[in-house]
């Protein structure tokens, strides 16, 4: 009799942890999304790289959307990752530097948001001071001049709002929400920000022609003699349009902002910042680290004519001697008109960006 009253009491115990299991943890598998790479993108070899722990599935991509443009995120419900990378112009700020909710200001300008997974040495901010994509979603949240929250506030925050135990569900098999998903769903919506389809880019595609001026200013950005800008930025055969790498551009004789000297620790890196893609210039001024450009007249005129020496600045500004590569008024002209036709204006109006 014992031994039938323990069956039974062992079975109601089987039985209310299946139905527990069921109603809570049912089973489901997230759709894969595949990054949809550019024909142009082919060209460099390498494939975007995406964390073995985080691949990109559509679930969490729309996971990572909706908190991209969450309030929540922020410890007054005022600002979100869009806040200060405003789709509608390439992910940045047109501010010079960013506000944030206690009314400070940074001292950098915001940087635009495109083509991040081919980021090959996973260095990202200015300074190359957050290691990989899911790490630099981390940072802005908990950042005192940004949204100054912290993590368990978020999760808090996010918790408490219906929708959100479910989607976290679908996305990564779990209701438990923690900062570690929030980036990576982050992420995994940042990896989609692809931009590639400029007017430079129609035309390595044979689909569009440029102007004289725009072809004149390409010869002027690759000639070694004159702007000599590919070393950093990437040429026909880069479309990404960066090296990625970090340089001493001639900024300041004391550089004020030690950059990745900063991080590294390294005098050697004083006023060393990151090389910034080209792509899109026509809707992420102003430009620089700092933002102290207001306009790419003023951007060419400081590699023209305004390169200030320091015990740092790179080798590839070999005519800092002479305050820069001495262009004349039309080869400026051109260039610059080289430079805006790298600018993606599908990008900046695709509405799977825009906020739903």
């Amino acid at each position: 009799m014992m031994f039938k009253k323990k069956l039974l009491f062992y079975g109601a115990i089987l039985v209310f942890l299946s139905c527990s299991k069921g109603h809570n943890e049912e089973e489901y598998t997230p759709v894969s999304a595949p990054l949809q790479i550019p024909t142009l993108f082919h060209k460099l070899l390498i494939a975007p790289i995406i964390p073995s722990n985080n691949p990109q599935t559509q679930e969490g991509v729309s996971l990572g959307k909706k908190l991209f443009f969450e309030k929540g995120l922020s410890a007054d419900n005022t600002q979100s990752c869009a806040t200060c990378h405003d789709p509608k112009i390439a992910f940045t700020d047109k501010r010079q530097f960013s506000e944030g909710i206690d009314g400070v200001f940074g001292n950098r300008n915001s940087m635009p948001l495109f083509n991040l997974a081919w980021n090959f040495d996973e260095n990202f901010f200015w300074d190359g001071r957050s290691i990989g994509i899911e790490r630099q979603a981390i940072e802005p949240v908990i950042n005192p001049i940004e949204m100054h929250n912290t993590w368990s506030q978020v999760v808090s925050v996010l918790e408490a709002k219906e929708a959100y135990p479910e989607l976290f569900y679908k996305a990564f098999g779990t209701r438990k929400i923690d900062s570690i998903l929030v980036s990576k769903a982050i992420a995994q919506f940042e990896r989609t920000l692809i931009s590639a389809n400029s007017k430079f880019d129609q035309y390595l595609n044979g689909e569009a022609q440029l102007s004289a001026s725009e072809l004149n200013g390409f010869d002027v950005f690759m000639d070694e003699t004159k702007g000599d800008c590919f070393h950093c930025h990437g040429s026909d055969k880069n479309p990404l349009w960066t090296d990625n790498a970090f340089h001493n551009n001639g900024l300041d004789a004391v550089p004020f902002d030690l950059g990745l000297a900063k991080v590294t620790g390294d005098p050697a890196d004083n006023g060393k910042f990151k090389s910034p893609s080209l792509r899109n210039l026509a809707f992420t001024a102003p430009f620089m680290h700092d933002g102290r450009f207001s306009t790419l007249e003023e951007v060419i005129n400081h590699y023209s004519e305004g390169l200030k020496a320091s015990p740092t600045i790179d080798p590839l500004m070999k005519k800092v001697s002479s305050g820069g590569v001495q262009l004349t008024p039309q080869e400026k002209t051109d260039l610059k008109a080289f430079l805006l036709s790298l600018s993606d204006f599908e990008f900046i109006s695709n509405p799977v960006f825009q906020k739903e």
